[in-house]
């Protein structure tokens, strides 16, 4: 989707910010534009979606950021203003602009390795956070299990969608579940994009719109999945499990979640 433009933006929300000095465009998602304002309230992050699904994807984030902050203490934005337009085919939301930079980029541009050990520690230690947060009961709404559902999901979007997950690993998937796990409040796409780090220090988790009560496991496999300069080696994934107070997932877990239901999704 092409970027934002300040004319495009809602009325309610330009009224909201009052004067824009400045709009910028970071490297953009699959599912919504983001555009980061300075205005004269101070700097948000603002998102737009279009179509159904991306939109209804935006409103439920937006949910479940509102529960998150009134429920927790986990560090996540606020949002300001949530408006849906043209029979809810398009959605915008003014969220709190999180100070630093993701965790990718915090870990590509790092040489130290005394800093870069500190950011992968902090990033295992609050996804331990997230996980012994108890999960607020709006977000526990489905009594099927989170892997039940999200196998549903995942046929449905192979037969509507462009995923890379083929048949064959669908049929895979549903044959070979793992055991049973004691299911917490997950964010439910956990990665190092998705994580804000400041001078080592973890200052919010974006992104929350696959956030339920879920199965701790994939969160910690998409957590560790190799990136440039990022768990390509195995003192990396033994830091985070250190921040994370212990390892919950085996090698057959990680390759079930990292490698194969992320696939469809």
């Amino acid at each position: 989707m092409p970027p934002i433009h300040i004319n495009e933006i809602p009325i309610e929300i330009r009224e909201y910010l009052n004067k824009i000095i400045s709009i910028s465009f970071p490297r953009q998602g699959y599912t919504s534009n983001l555009g980061i304002i300075e205005s004269d309230q101070g700097i948000f992050a603002l998102k737009r979606t279009k179509g159904k699904l991306f939109s209804s994807m935006l409103k439920k984030e937006v949910s479940i950021l509102n529960c998150l902050n009134k429920k927790t203490e986990l560090p996540v934005p606020k949002v300001k203003k949530f408006i849906e337009h043209n029979n809810n085919i398009e959605s915008w939301a003014l969220i709190d602009f999180l100070e630093g930079k993701t965790i990718r980029m915090a870990l590509l541009n790092e040489d130290n390795n005394q800093r870069r050990q500190e950011i992968i520690f902090n990033f295992g230690k609050i996804l331990s956070k997230i996980h012994s947060t108890p999960c607020p009961d709006e977000l526990i709404i489905n009594e099927q299990p989170w892997l039940d559902q999200m196998l549903y999901q995942a046929e449905y979007n192979f037969n509507n969608h462009e995923v890379d997950g083929t048949k064959e690993l669908l049929k895979r998937l549903k044959i070979k579940k793992p055991k049973d796990y004691k299911q917490t409040l997950i964010h439910g796409d956990f990665t190092i994009d998705n994580i804000m780090v400041s001078n080592g220090v973890i200052t919010g988790v974006i992104d929350w719109s696959s956030g339920a009560y879920g199965d701790p496991r994939c969160d910690v496999s998409l957590a560790i999945r190799p990136k440039p300069n990022a768990f390509v080696n195995e003192l990396d994934k033994q830091i985070f499990f250190e921040g994370y107070g212990g390892k919950i997932i085996d090698n057959d877990d990680y390759d079930y979640f990292a490698n194969g239901l992320y696939e469809f999704f």
